[in-house]
């Protein structure tokens, strides 16, 4: 048994929001460390390497508090954020849900962070030696929410190693409408204008029909954007034992996982194999991340996971993925991806 899964009870006695700023607290004393980690894992994305396609999701790190501590966890990336142009308190709370019957967590925190500038100015008083992203939202009473996205992009790109345009986010009202039509086209030619020099990706949800699948990915196409995030929390319910199952918000964990990976092989579809893919979600295992890229992914992203498997997950990813890949032949991640049948 991990030392972890000891503890864990303990952990869980706290509440789920505290728990998680004691641990960014915590992760943020850590100086950065690179661990030492398989040649094979190294992957190009977006002029990008990466020393591992394992990676930190948004959401965990959102004021850039800890990028350091993260890498040196094992990641071989880290994505802070969502980052606002002006501070933002979010939702009331409670919003922070552990389903520990599931495996899983329902969030609905919406954007809560110390906005844009204090989160940049963080990262660059201690900027890692590692590949940090900065995910970039809208404030929820912004007058013009695409304007707030050209903003983010524009200042982000100053700093970060590549920008994420978040737009998938269940948790502030209307946002996920610009994931199609003419908002999505004028939020990409937004983008397009203001950014630097650093890729743009852009992070879309799961709740996706068919038709929004082929919007989306022409448009990511035709205005070039670097890479799309396939995907962010749920609005669905699947069948769930846990007491907070009920609570609004988005699911994220285990109960993700079928759902995002059918999502990334639609995107995989739908772009031709024409533009980078990231998955996220429901992903807890070397196995697990081996299957995403195999499906379609050069990268991947947890968060939930790191509730219920601990700070060693990303190690253990990184020790375990070398040898799925020579078991099936493939001498790097990128010759791996897509390759399911």
């Amino acid at each position: 048994m991990r030392a972890f899964d000891l503890i864990r009870p303990v952990l869980f006695r706290i509440e789920a929001e505290r728990a998680h700023a004691l641990t960014i607290a915590g992760l943020a004393r850590l100086p950065e460390r690179t661990p030492t980690v398989d040649p094979a894992l190294a992957t190009m994305v977006a002029g990008l390497r990466f020393p591992s396609p394992i990676g930190l999701a948004a959401g965990v790190d959102k004021n850039a508090e800890a990028p350091a501590g993260f890498l040196t966890l094992g990641f071989g990336f880290v994505e802070v954020g969502t980052l606002t142009p002006l501070p933002q308190d979010g939702n009331p709370k409670p919003r922070l849900f552990r389903l520990a019957e599931d495996r899983a967590v329902i969030n609905r925190m919406g954007f809560n962070n110390g906005g844009l500038e204090a989160g940049l100015a963080r990262l660059r008083a201690r900027r890692p030696k590692g590949l940090v992203g900065v995910n970039v939202g809208a404030n929820k009473d912004a007058a013009d929410r695409i304007a707030d996205y050209a903003t983010g992009v524009a200042r982000a790109s100053a700093v970060a190693d590549y920008v994420t345009v978040n737009i998938s986010s269940p948790n502030t009202p209307g946002l996920r409408g610009l994931q199609s039509g003419s908002e999505l086209d004028a939020l990409l030619a937004a983008v397009r204008a203001s950014r630097g020099t650093v890729p743009v990706f852009l992070k879309v949800a799961p709740d996706l029909d068919s038709q929004q699948v082929d919007g989306i990915a022409k448009a990511a196409i035709d205005s070039g954007i670097d890479a799309l995030i396939v995907s962010n929390t749920t609005i669905a319910r699947p069948a769930l034992r846990s007491p907070a199952a009920g609570e609004a918000g988005g699911l994220s964990g285990a109960p993700l996982k079928d759902m995002a990976c059918q999502r990334l092989r639609d995107f995989r579809v739908a772009t031709g194999g024409a533009l980078p893919l990231i998955g996220a979600g429901g992903i807890a295992s070397a196995a697990d991340a081996y299957a995403r890229i195999r499906a379609g992914a050069s990268l991947v992203q947890l968060y939930s996971a790191l509730v219920y498997e601990g700070p060693g997950l990303a190690r253990r990813m990184v020790r375990d993925l070398p040898a799925l890949l020579a078991r099936d032949g493939f001498t790097s991640v990128a010759d791996a991806v897509g390759t399911a049948d």
